[in-house]
């Protein structure tokens, strides 16, 4: 049932409130004839006040989950606990200590302040409370402040709280930017109502008046550096409901900033002093209250302040708030594209609020117009322009109507900011914004718009922050319908950091980044490529484009290529153009694949990957492209090793392509890498060299890189000269953001498995594996890992580490448990994912080798199991290329019989693939052994 569904349907409250006096009466009733003041009596009274709580918050989540109304439940939620405050007070003040004449000190005031101040709370919420006093704490004052606070932290509540006179309270919200805060929100609650009143009179006369502008500025400042704190963007896809980008925080600032500078005391006011329209307060109280909903949702079920929408628990909160699966799109990716959403209309209320007071007010804010904007004054023209002038310093339009009389503008307006580096005009975004609807076929296939467009897309000095603007705007996904689909569009995977529409502008972004000539360290391939391309534009229509097909039934590559046939000609590309573009998209992870999940020492490799490619040109785009996707794909996706590996398949492939390829024999590539060990190690006599290179078989050669071979030679002279069986080497490559860990031993049927198992046993992530064997019956297998330190030390201490454990194993003291990794952190992270297992096995993709392609989720020992697995089925592995993927691991193994040859029999590759798949389903296995 959908929420619209829902609403439809008459509803009966499920919450009642029950007052102060009525709890008090239930208290009086639950002690009996026992004394108020006895442990007896106390004990009585937090049992019930418990229940009471208990009772409550139950009736609220019953509420909340027939209604989805997320604000009404934080108001039933704080109404419930201001009666039950308010009823321990009487109960303190008129049965614990009662007093018959007080004096003038003997008062004091309870009000909720902060979060609770403004009458919500979710229920894993702090509870802000100010006692305040008239003058100094009396005993009694205090002994009322006590029994108060003991009886909510017996409670398990997490209470802060001040105690403080009215002229303390005045004193410290000058001087204190949070006691400011907190004192603009306080909520009378329970006690002397003529002292709150006091207090809130001097805090509205005295503070208020002559601190807007710097309350406004900090308000604005701590925002920004919230923001900074959570990643400075709304689309990462485990957001914070509370303090992130569009979060609660966010709409909390603007009501706090409406309360000061406007003196209102409910959001609703904020219309009448023309800050926000009727329409843009109902975008703030839907975006409020689909907020709240959200977090008390997150807090009932975690049963904790929990404010971070991580995966393990968005798709039990898309169940609760009946969001259900569609064609192309799970009921998690529904709720997450909503929540996406009301972010960003959270984005835009704050930019229009600040628009007004940065505008409206100038003259009262010059402090804040410093920290809102650069600020000067006056309207000058823009060369060549005559519907846009520069007002104050903004891009701004020169008339009302200037996109009516010509909608071509609503896209040249971002041309011109671009073209300009010009920030918008407040103005000018709300004329944007009440155009959008001038946004028809018309003004898409008009070819000045396009060519605008066009232009606005490759241009590498502004590209990324005015498509972002585009987007905000709500302009891009009106002009380009595909985007538009795909705005606010999560992926519920783990690889994955952002939206799908935030991941475009930023591949974008990053191309623009490279032809700026920035990232030269990190990509330097891409620098040598560029000046060798006819067109880059082609690379930023191909990256803006290449998961615009997400969220669909198809494959969102073909389908993506499909949809670029259709928009290049419109935005003005040749039918050569398109054609180039449309490639690029349908391949885009081609390159990627094949580069981490295939042996590119193999020469079938390059081969099978040149026959699809067929040009140089787009093989230099491709690789561009690639690079650019991974980049974007979030922090630390992209490492120096996946560009090693994409590098080596450029330099593999592009001969093939070129014409260059020379025609070696194969014996003539051996000799060739024979002679440049020799080369390499000229201290070794020519006896030593030849006896060396003797050991090894052919194949080594042709498959073992040249620096590894110096560190295979160097690590087994070393074994022999010392009269060991066993050796290890480690060998740091920070560039590429690995470390290589190399081992000499006699052959093992477990090796490769009991090395997986040590790395596992160290923490160390395996991304790919070369293993080989000598004649003399030695395994010489190298191992890389992802770097997980800094400094180059603490690496090796861990590279040590795992070498001592495999001669361990290896000798019989330590064994692998056979739940290796099974309650780590990990693994329970990614207890919300499921991924169907897949296991290929093909012949068709080496001469030499059967190739065994694994996928599935991922796990902390999986590698240890699989490879376990393939020792079983009696194969020997030629090598191993490791590739995780969020939850998703793909492992391809290189493997031929105990004879050397691929396996030809179709019962034992069937016998293979039950095998492997087993491992991600061992229960059913263990079903199908015990059922014979």
């Amino acid at each position: 049932m959908t929420l619209v569904e829902a609403d439809a349907k008459p509803r009966k409250p499920q919450f009642a409130l029950k007052s102060a006096e009525a709890i008090l009466g239930e208290l009086d009733m639950v002690i009996g004839d026992e004394a108020p003041k006895s442990s007896a009596a106390r004990a009585a009274v937090l049992a019930h006040i418990r229940k009471t709580l208990a009772e409550a918050r139950k009736a609220a989540e019953a509420e909340l989950l027939a209604t989805s109304k997320g604000l009404r439940c934080a108001q039933n939620l704080s109404n419930a606990q201001d009666e039950i405050i308010s009823a321990v007070h009487l109960f303190a003040t008129r049965r614990v200590y009662p007093v018959d004449n007080p004096s003038g000190a003997e008062a004091i005031a309870l009000s909720a302040v902060g979060g609770y101040g403004r009458g919500t709370l979710a229920p894993g919420s702090d509870i802000d409370l100010l006692f305040i006093l008239p003058y100094k704490q009396t005993p009694w004052g205090e002994q009322v402040t006590e029994y108060v606070l003991y009886m909510l932290w017996d409670l398990g509540q997490k209470v802060g709280h001040a105690v403080r006179s009215v002229e303390e309270c005045i004193r410290m919200a000058r001087a204190d930017m949070t006691v400011r805060t907190a004192t603009l929100e306080a909520r009378f609650l329970a006690g002397d109502k003529g002292l709150f009143d006091n207090l809130v009179h001097r805090f509205e006369t005295e503070i208020v008046p002559k601190t807007g502008p710097e309350f406004i500025a900090a308000k604005m400042a701590e925002r920004d550096e919230r923001h900074k704190l959570m990643g400075n963007t709304r689309y990462v896809v485990e957001p914070n409901i509370k303090d992130g980008k569009g979060g609660l925080r966010d709409l909390n600032t603007l009501f706090w900033i409406g309360k000061y500078f406007y003196q209102v005391k409910t959001s609703h006011e904020l219309v009448g002093k023309g800050v926000l329209s009727a329409s843009e307060y109902r975008l703030f109280s839907r975006a409020e209250d689909f907020l709240w909903a959200v977090r008390c949702h997150l807090h009932f079920v975690t049963g904790r302040a929990e404010e971070k929408l991580t995966f393990d628990v968005q798709p039990e909160l898309s169940e609760r708030m009946g969001y259900a699966q569609r064609v192309g799109m799970l009921g998690v990716e529904r709720f997450m594209k909503r929540y996406f959403l009301v972010a960003k209309d959270v984005g835009d209320l704050t930019r229009i609020f600040c628009a007004s007071l940065e505008f409206n007010h100038a003259k009262d804010m010059d402090l804040v117009g410093r920290v809102l904007a650069p600020f000067r004054s006056g309207r000058s023209r823009i060369k060549g322009e005559t519907d846009f002038i520069l007002d104050t310093g903004r891009l701004n339009i020169t008339r009302a109507d200037v996109f009516e009389k010509d909608p071509v503008n609503l896209i040249r307006m971002f041309l011109v900011a671009g073209r300009e580096q010009l920030l918008f005009h407040p103005d000018a975004i709300k004329h944007i914004t009440r155009s959008l609807g001038l946004i028809d076929n018309r003004l898409r296939n008009d070819p000045k718009a396009n060519e605008h467009f066009l232009t606005i897309l490759t241009a590498p000095q502004s590209v990324e922050r005015i498509l972002r603007q585009m987007n905000e705007s709500g302009v891009l996904g009106k002009f380009v319908p595909d985007f538009g689909k795909i705005v606010a569009l999560m992926q519920f995977n783990m690889y994955h950091h952002y939206t799908v529409d935030e991941h475009l502008i930023r591949a974008v972004g990053v191309m623009a980044q490279i032809a700026n000539g920035g990232l030269r360290d990190e990509l330097p391939l891409t620098h040598e490529l560029l000046p060798q391309l006819n067109d880059t534009r082609l690379l930023y229509v191909a990256l803006f484009l290449h998961d615009i097909a997400k969220g669909r039934p198809e494959d969102h590559s073909i389908a993506g290529a499909r949809i670029a046939r259709r928009l290049c000609p419109r935005f003005g590309l040749s039918l050569a153009e398109t054609d180039t573009v449309s490639w690029l998209i349908e391949h885009h992870l081609l390159m990627s694949e094949i580069a981490q999940a295939r042996d590119i020492q193999d020469p079938e490799t390059a081969k099978a990957f040149a026959d699809v490619v067929q040009s140089p040109q787009r093989l230099a785009l491709l690789m561009i492209l690639t690079a650019c996707d991974i980049r974007a794909v979030g922090p630390g996706v992209w490492s120096g090793w996946k560009g090693s590996l994409l590098r080596s398949l450029y330099y593999a492939t592009e001969p093939l392509l070129s014409g260059g390829h020379s025609q070696l024999t194969q014996s003539d590539r051996i000799n060739s890498a024979k002679n440049q060990l020799a080369e390499a190690l000229e201290a070794w006599s020519a006896g030593d060299v030849q006896a060396y290179t003797g050991r090894h078989y052919d194949h080594y050669w042709l498959r073992a890189e040249p620096e590894l071979q110096v560190e295979h030679a160097r690590m087994i002279r070393n074994a022999d000269m010392a009269g060991d069986d066993f050796a290890g080497s480690i060998r740091i490559k920070a560039f590429e953001g690995i470390t290589e860990v190399s081992f000499y031993t006699p052959d093992h049927p477990r090796l490769l498995s009991l090395i997986a198992g040590a790395c596992t046993m160290q923490d160390a992530s395996i991304i790919g594996a070369q293993i080989f064997s000598t004649r003399d019956g030695h395994a010489l297998d190298t191992f890389r890992l992802r770097r997980a330190f800094t400094s180059d030390e603490d690496e090796k201490v861990r590279a040590t580490r795992i070498i001592d454990t495999v001669k361990q194993l290896l000798q019989g003291k330590r064994t692998i448990l056979i739940d290796l990794g099974k309650e780590s952190r990990h693994n329970k992270r990614l207890k919300p994912f499921a991924l169907p297992a897949q296991v290929s096995v093909s012949n068709a993709l080496s001469e030499k080798f059967t190739v065994i392609e694994v996928s599935g989720l991922d796990r902390l020992g999986l590698l240890h199991s699989l490879t376990h697995q393939i020792s079983d089925l009696n194969l020997t592995i030629g090598s191993a290329h490791i590739g995780t993927y969020g939850e998703k691991a793909v492992d391809v193994f290189y493997v031929t019989d105990l004879t050397g040859q691929k396996i030809m029999s179709k019962p034992r590759q069937r016998k293979i693939h039950d095998a492997l798949m087993a491992v991600f389903h061992p229960k059913l296995a263990e079903q199908k052994v015990s059922n014979g």
